[in-house]
Formats: C-alpha cells, sequence, structure tokens
C-alpha cells in the first residue's frame, strides 16, 4: 500500500481512468453533503490565509504497484462519493464559464480535457470517472452534454443541478470555486491486489463521506473479493435485480430493513440495528464453513427480498393479497415481516394456497389492531414474529397458526372478543395511528365494490369546539362538558362525510337533515344516524356497541373447536420426579424456607405465563423457557438470571457476572441474598429477566 498527499486536480488528471466498481454503493450523496463540500471550496477560495484544503481520501486498486502500465484503470475502494461530487461541480463550471477563463486553468475546455474526459480516446475510455449501473449513464451523459436517460440517477442528476444553480446565482461564486477547487488535497492511497486486503482496507476507513449502510456494507463483503466474471455475473444476475426491484428511493430507505428482516428470518435471532453487517459475516461465514457457495447465499438473500418487496413495497400482483399487505403498511407492522417473509416463502413453493396465506395475513393484521387497541405492550411482537414460523406444522398450515395465535397469553395474547368490544368502544381512536385505516375498514367490510375513504373527511358528530351551542348543551345534558371530554373522540361519536365544512358544529338535527346529511348518506358507517332524534351519550355509547360488536367480524379472532386446540396445547405443568421435599434447604423450619416461599409466591405472581419446576439442584422458572433459576443454600438463595449483566438495571450492585463460569442454573447473571428486606429488590431484577425474554420491556440501557 502506497499513501500519499496529492493535489485533487493533478490527481484527477494524470490518471487515465477511475472504474467505480460494481459491488460498491450508488452515488448517494444528498443536498446537505453537496453544501458542505460547495461551502467548504467557497471557503478556501476566497482566504489566502489558507493553502490547502483537505477533502479526505480516495482509495483504489492498482492491479501491481509495479506495472508501469499508464493506461490500467483504477478500482475505486473508497471515496466514490467526494470524486463524484467534485466531477459534477467541475462539470456544472464549466456550462457556468463557456469560453472564458476567470482563473488560469479554467476554460471549458481546459476543464473537460483534464478532469472530465480524456481527448485521446473513444468511448467508455474517454471518461475519466466510470460510476455503476444508472450512476454511469446518467453521469456520461451530462459530461458530455447529452440528454439524460429515462431511467436514470436521481441523485446524480439533482446534485448537478444544484451546482449549476449555486454557480448561476452568486457572481462571485465562480472565482472562489475556481480558487477552492486548485487548493483541495486528497490522501492518495493506491493498493496492491496482490499485496493488500481491500475490504479490511475499506472497512477501516469507512469513517469520512456519508455513512456506508449496512446493506452497502454487506454488497461490498459479499462481492469484493469474487474472481472478476463470478463477481460480475452474481451481481447481474442477483444483487442489481435486487436493487431495480426495489427502486432507487425504496433501496436508500429500506434494504438496511429488509436485511435484518431476512437475517432474522435465517438464524432465528433479531440483529441488532447497528449490527446487521457483522450478523450476515457470521451467518455467511457459519454457512460457508456448513458447504455452502457464495451463488446459493446471494440467491436466498434475492429470493426473500422478492417476497418482502411484494409485502412491504406494494409489488404484489395478486389483487386480495396487495390490498392485504396494503392494511399491513397502514398499520405499520414491521414486525410481522420475518413470519411473512417465511409463508410467502411457502405460498411461493405451493405449500399452501393464496387464500389460505390471506387468511394467515388477515390474522396478523388482527392480532396487531386489537393488541393496539388493548393497549397491550408491543416490544413482545419481535420476538412472538420472529420465531413463529417455526411452530407452524406445514400439513396443516393455517390450523396451526390459529392454535398458536390463541395458546398465547400475557404479553404475547391475541385479545379475545369480550376485551376487544370493551376497549374499542372507550378508545380514542380520532387520534390512533391510522384512523383513516380503521374507518376504512369498517365501511369495506364485505363490500365488493369498495368506496375510497380517501375522498371523505373524519366527523365528529359531537363537535370537537368547546364552547358547544345551547342546543348541543341541552341536547347533551348538564354534564354536557363532562360528555364532551370522554365521548369526543372515541367510537360511537367518530363517522365519515363529504361535507364537514356544510356540518361545521351545526346542531345534529341539521346535519342530519340538510342536503348531504347524515339521513340521506350512502356510507355504511352513518347507518342509523338519519333515525336518531337527539345526539347524546346515550346515542353514543348504543352506536359505540353496535360498531364494537361489528368489529369482532372486521377484525376476527382465530377459532378452532376445542378438541383439535386441545391437540396443541402444551402441559402447562411440567413433568418432574423432584418436588419441594427433595431440597433439604427448604423443608419446614429451615432457615431459608420461609424466604423461598415469600420469593415463590412473587415470582408466580409476575404474570399467569410463568412456572414452576422442581429440578435436583434449583428450581426453574420458566415463561418461554428458564428466566430465573433458585439454588437453595443453607445460608442464602442464589438466583441464576437469564439476562446478560450489561443488559440489567442493577444501582445497587447486587448482580455479579458468572460468564463463562460453572454454574448451576441458566445465565451469565447472578444475585445472592438472604434479606428479607432485599426481596422486593430482587424481585426487580427477577422482572426484568422475565421482560427481556417476552420482550414486553426492552432491557435497561
Amino acid at each position: 500500500m502506497k499513501a500519499t498527499d496529492a493535489n485533487l486536480l493533478s490527481f484527477i488528471a494524470k490518471a487515465p481512468q477511475f472504474v467505480i466498481p460494481i459491488y460498491q454503493r450508488t452515488y448517494s450523496w444528498t443536498e446537505t453533503e453537496c453544501r458542505q463540500l460547495w461551502e467548504d471550496v467557497r471557503r478556501a477560495g476566497r482566504s489566502g490565509h489558507i493553502p490547502v484544503h483537505f477533502l479526505g481520501s480516495v482509495v483504489y486498486v492498482e492491479e501491481s504497484l509495479s506495472n508501469n502500465s499508464s493506461r490500467s484503470p483504477q478500482l475505486v475502494i473508497d471515496g466514490q462519493q467526494r470524486l463524484t461530487s467534485v466531477l459534477l461541480l467541475l462539470t456544472a463550471l464549466s456550462r457556468v464559464i463557456g469560453d472564458d477563463e476567470p482563473v488560469d486553468g479554467f476554460s471549458a475546455k481546459k476543464i473537460r480535457n483534464r478532469y472530465l474526459m480524456d481527448p485521446d480516446e473513444n468511448g467508455e475510455k474517454a471518461f475519466k470517472l466510470l460510476l455503476s449501473k444508472n450512476d454511469r449513464t446518467t453521469l456520461n451523459a451530462i459530461v458530455s452534454g447529452f440528454e439524460l436517460p429515462d431511467s436514470g440517477s436521481i441523485r446524480v442528476k439533482q446534485n448537478f443541478d444544484l451546482f449549476t444553480r449555486w454557480l448561476d446565482q452568486d457572481s462571485s461564486a465562480v472565482t472562489e470555486i475556481c480558487n477552492g477547487l486548485s487548493k483541495l488535497m486528497i490522501v492518495d492511497v493506491a493498493l496492491s491486489r496482490e499485496h493488500d486486503n481491500p475490504q479490511l482496507i475499506f472497512e477501516s476507513m469507512n469513517s469520512t463521506g456519508k455513512e456506508l449502510s449496512q446493506a452497502d456494507l454487506i454488497r461490498n463483503f459479499v462481492l469484493m473479493g469474487l474472481e472478476p466474471k463470478l463477481q460480475t455475473r452474481l451481481y447481474e444476475q442477483y444483487w442489481l435485480q435486487m436493487e431495480e426491484g426495489f427502486g432507487q428511493r425504496a433501496y436508500v430507505t429500506h434494504f438496511d430493513g429488509f436485511m435484518r428482516h431476512y437475517l432474522t428470518v435465517v438464524t432465528g435471532s433479531i440483529p441488532r440495528q447497528g449490527d446487521v453487517y457483522s450478523a450476515y459475516k457470521e451467518y455467511s461465514h457459519e454457512e460457508t464453513a456448513r458447504g455452502r457457495d457464495v451463488e446459493d447465499l446471494v440467491k436466498e438473500v434475492w429470493e426473500f427480498s422478492r417476497h418482502y418487496g411484494a409485502m412491504a413495497l406494494g409489488q404484489e400482483a395478486d389483487p386480495s393479497l396487495s390490498m392485504a399487505f396494503k392494511d399491513l403498511r397502514e398499520l405499520k407492522v414491521d414486525v410481522a415481516y420475518p413470519f411473512l417473509m417465511e409463508t410467502y416463502r411457502d405460498y411461493d413453493a405451493d405449500i399452501i394456497s393464496s387464500q389460505e396465506f390471506l387468511e394467515i395475513v388477515r390474522l396478523v393484521e388482527a392480532y396487531v389492531f386489537r393488541r393496539a387497541i388493548c393497549a397491550v405492550p408491543t416490544n413482545s411482537m419481535n420476538k412472538t414474529f420472529a420465531n413463529l414460523a417455526r411452530e407452524i406444522k406445514r400439513d396443516r398450515y393455517v390450523e396451526s397458526v390459529k392454535a398458536r395465535f390463541l395458546a398465547m397469553r400475557s404479553y404475547r395474547r391475541f385479545p379475545r372478543d369480550e376485551e376487544f368490544i370493551a376497549r374499542m368502544q372507550d378508545r380514542d381512536l380520532y387520534n390512533f395511528r391510522g384512523r383513516s385505516y380503521w374507518l376504512r375498514k369498517f365501511e369495506n367490510h364485505g363490500r365488493k365494490e369498495r368506496v375510497h375513504v380517501d375522498d371523505y373527511t373524519i366527523e365528529h358528530i359531537l363537535p370537537q369546539n368547546e364552547n358547544l351551542s345551547k342546543a348541543w348543551q341541552n341536547d347533551l345534558g348538564d354534564d354536557w362538558s363532562a360528555v364532551q371530554e370522554k365521548w369526543l373522540h372515541t367510537l360511537g361519536n367518530l363517522t365519515l362525510t363529504g361535507y364537514n365544512s356544510e356540518y361545521s358544529d351545526h346542531p345534529f338535527p341539521e346535519k342530519r337533515d340538510m342536503e348531504g346529511g347524515f339521513k340521506h348518506s350512502p356510507l355504511r358507517v352513518n347507518e342509523g344516524l338519519g333515525q336518531v332524534e337527539t345526539w347524546n351519550e346515550a346515542e353514543i355509547k348504543k352506536r359505540a356497541d353496535r360498531m364494537a360488536r361489528q368489529a369482532v367480524s372486521v377484525w376476527a379472532a382465530p377459532d378452532l373447536p376445542q378438541d383439535v386446540l386441545d391437540t396443541y396445547r402444551e402441559q402447562t405443568t411440567a413433568s418432574s420426579e423432584y418436588s419441594i421435599d427433595d431440597h433439604q434447604y427448604l423443608a419446614d423450619g429451615k432457615e431459608m424456607s420461609r424466604l423461598f416461599e415469600e420469593l415463590r409466591r412473587e415470582v408466580l405472581a409476575l404474570d399467569e405465563c410463568v412456572t414452576e419446576q422442581f429440578l435436583k439442584l434449583y428450581v426453574a422458572y420458566k415463561a418461554e423457557t428458564n428466566f430465573v433459576d433458585v439454588v437453595p443454600q443453607k445460608k442464602a438463595l442464589r438466583l441464576s438470571l437469564n439476562i446478560e449483566p450489561q443488559d440489567i438495571y442493577d444501582p445497587r450492585n447486587m448482580v455479579k457476572d458468572v460468564t463463562g463460569l460453572g454454574r448451576w442454573g441458566n445465565g451469565n447473571s447472578e444475585v445472592k441474598f438472604s434479606d428479607p428486606n432485599d426481596l422486593q429488590y430482587v424481585i426487580g431484577l427477577v422482572r426484568q429477566a422475565l421482560e427481556v425474554q417476552l420482550g414486553g420491556v426492552e432491557a435497561a440501557e
């Protein structure tokens, strides 16, 4: 590796050509980064006290540092964003100055022949910088002055237009930019393919410019070290297909999230947002060690990306499934994608029919919506959906999905009809996320001819105005203000209308009887309003009850005959040949017996899903698996907590890190106590271990 300081313009001028490899990310600088470059260059250009301005490094691969061929293109490993932006600025500058030469060396012809193109070459060899994919055709067209391609790079065009506009807006900018460009310096880092590891150097130097996404790092990791022909084939056959399938904007906003869902599917664990790249590297190394080749792994990512695109990006061809996925997107049910991506794979393989898949998607939708209405903690859902597919019986697919939903308890429960009906009536649905979603669902449930709810606005039958008219106050009674406060934003008082401005705060009879009023409304959600004489608390509650019971059908819960459900039920009490009598330190009269009974009662009361099992050497308490194991000792109770020491909030420092130490019980955190006064504090530690397992609350920072 050679690393030297270099003037950027001289560096560009003497190089035959820079080529961005196919595995590199697309050009991604936004106006923010371009504005920073613009300001830095102008500042250097206007000040006589700034001799140079360092722009960062450009890292590239030479076939051999001893190769004296001056025509070999240089593959850029790091620095393409800076190079591309400078060339866009130079191109814009050449357009603005034309035949003038405001600063020596800066005329349109000199800029073009020194920094943009090689006048002695033809075709693509003539361009100083060859980007990848759509970026290439767009930049080449801009540099050549040709018409831009229809499906070109949005970013390249936008940033060229930015630089052109900024130069046009300020007459003093041209000279300052010319002077500033001549002061730009870089660190010229030349690598040898024979002696350097470009991947490791690339990772260590990814610290300036616009930060690479996790997906960018993964693509580089997968493709960078491959033999060129294989690299090109895998890129064009799979990775490029993924990028084009996502589209330029969605690739930037969704691809990292997709990779996280994909890794959840294939590994069974959920990587942290910033650890997707390292998780993929670990998965890739494990799979290749088992004999899988790179092509198989890349193909797997591509296949799952198609399923994700159908659900998350609106690319599903089946009309019924497309509508169901749209509903999920409105609910923002990203956590369900790992399960649904696996289910989609089975649908794609004809293991289940489109109708069966649709039924599963609607169950997921109902599960998420009912839990939101019933205010069930949502953090558990990521773990619920991460492993749900592993509990499905492929020969009884839909039945086993229903059975699993029905078996969930506590944080994970599928709210039953009674709970859902009650909460649906008193929940603030006006400020509920996706309020147009639930009204659309009500209106279109069972319809073949769908109503476009977006054409209507949400109407408060009882107005929001705190200064209600006397007519409204008389209809609501003496407690009119309390009635308004309690029921204003609830189900019974909300509807749809195309006459919101006409309704205004008019008394109910006017809203009912006017042209376009409730009496004449064709909408289902307004059924019955035309027959109501007075709108008051009783009528609001009556309508809410009716609609809440209708909601049970709109967001239907799973249903299975009891005898079928019984075949899926897990044993709630684990069989064991041991009991409390087998633990000598817990016998009546022993010092720890009373403390254990108090601990036991508190732990079992943490949640209805907690079970207890006596083993030979300890007592296990489980939700899905052990979250705390109690080892009785003569003078104390030693608890093994199944939570990482760094994830537990322990201001009193009672927890001991026992990672790697031989201990009875499960978990790397241990706490030992004998004082009954410490019981409630210890229960707080135990609760954290349970909540991390259930996913109900994130672990402490």
